[in-house]
């Protein structure tokens, strides 16, 4: 996290900070103030302090920060500088200007930069100085070390939540990190079932006797034995996506019919993305459409494939679904979209609906 750009937690601190400091020496030095004018002797140059003390406490509350700060350079200079006329000790350092340059000279470290306060705060101790005498001497070795100490707990109250900022964006790391790792392995482990599934239809085709041609045979084995030894890991394995298909149409809870088309093998990535939309599509009509049976069909179309779900259940208006409904949205459009495929949901009311999946290669 660089100083420039701060994590969430510095910059919501920063800003609580800022926030707080403005109002809280607004308050504290009308506070003063209004003592300062009781304890002060009579004659209108307490009340036109108090005066410049409140205009400055405005700006401190509703006005920008370079404003704020140049009213509070005017404030604390002009009570420093008419310490002989308001202080009520002739010869003493006034408490009015003492306290309102204390309260200035913390506050200040929460909001402006050194190269602002040092050179403010030297002409400031200068000022209460020439007109308190003597007195002032300790005074502004006490204001020095106030700031100080203001500024050091203000930088290390940054630091820490710098840190917690860098912890936070760590374990975000670690837990992504995690969390790519497992949907690898998931996909890992669902491209080698697709796999096993490209193997089996040539198994199950050569037991059934559809394949009895040997030349034929010996080419679909050369194909299997070239994808089971390919690297699970790239998403572009080729798979056959007619046997995922079979296998995702196995034991549901509608009727199924189904119609195939021959189709070129598929990347994995893509496979996979049509036949869990297809699985969604086939969930969504067991549950909602109140069909007796299914259609699913498999074709090739140029440079890809298209794979339909109709039912002639009761059918929904698709623009009626609640954005909160992810089913059809997000597990069969977003599914086929992320996949550089499209999803086309057509139903109505009463006419069933029928599900269009699309990929290619183009």
């Amino acid at each position: 996290m660089t100083a420039s750009t701060p994590g969430p937690v510095e910059a919501q601190f920063r800003a609580s900070v800022t926030r707080f400091a403005g109002p809280a020496r607004a308050v504290a030095t009308t506070v003063v103030g209004v003592f300062g004018v009781v304890a002060a002797p009579g004659g209108v140059l307490p009340f036109g302090l108090l005066a410049v003390t409140l205009a400055a406490g405005a700006a401190d509350v509703f006005a920008g920060r370079r404003t704020s700060f140049a009213l509070c350079v005017l404030r604390a200079g002009a009570v420093g500088a008419c310490q002989p006329w308001i202080t009520s000790v002739p010869g003493e350092a006034s408490l009015w200007a003492v306290n309102v340059l204390t309260i200035t000279a913390i506050t200040w470290q929460w909001e402006h930069p050194p190269r602002l306060t040092v050179p403010a705060l030297v002409v400031l101790l200068a000022v209460g100085t020439a007109a308190g005498g003597g007195d002032w001497l300790p005074v502004a070795l006490r204001v020095v070390v106030e700031s100080v100490l203001a500024r050091l707990a203000f930088v290390l109250l940054v630091r820490s939540t710098a840190r917690t900022d860098a912890a936070r964006a760590e374990q975000a790391a670690l837990e992504q990190t995690a969390a790519l790792d497992r949907d690898r392995r998931r996909r890992e482990r669902e491209y080698l079932a697709l796999l096993h599934d490209t193997a089996s239809a040539t198994f199950l085709a050569v037991a059934s006797g559809a394949a009895a041609d040997p030349g034929a045979v010996a080419g679909y084995a050369a194909r299997d034995l070239a994808i089971l030894t390919a690297s699970p890991r790239e998403e572009d394995t080729p798979v056959d996506l007619e046997a995922g298909l079979r296998a995702t149409l196995a034991g549901r809870a509608l009727p199924v019919e189904a119609e195939w088309e021959p189709v070129p093998l598929l990347p994995a990535s893509a496979a996979l993305a049509l036949i869990r939309a297809a699985e969604e599509a086939l969930r969504n009509a067991e549950r909602h459409s109140g069909a007796g049976s299914v259609s699913v069909r498999l074709g090739a179309s140029p440079g890809g494939v298209v794979v339909t779900i109709a039912d002639d259940g009761r059918g929904f208006d698709p623009a009626a679904v609640s954005p909160a409904r992810r089913g059809v949205r997000g597990s069969v459009v977003e599914r086929m979209r992320a996949a550089g495929g499209t999803a086309e949901v057509a139903s109505a009311p009463g006419a069933g609906t029928v599900v269009t999946l699309r990929w290619s290669r183009a």
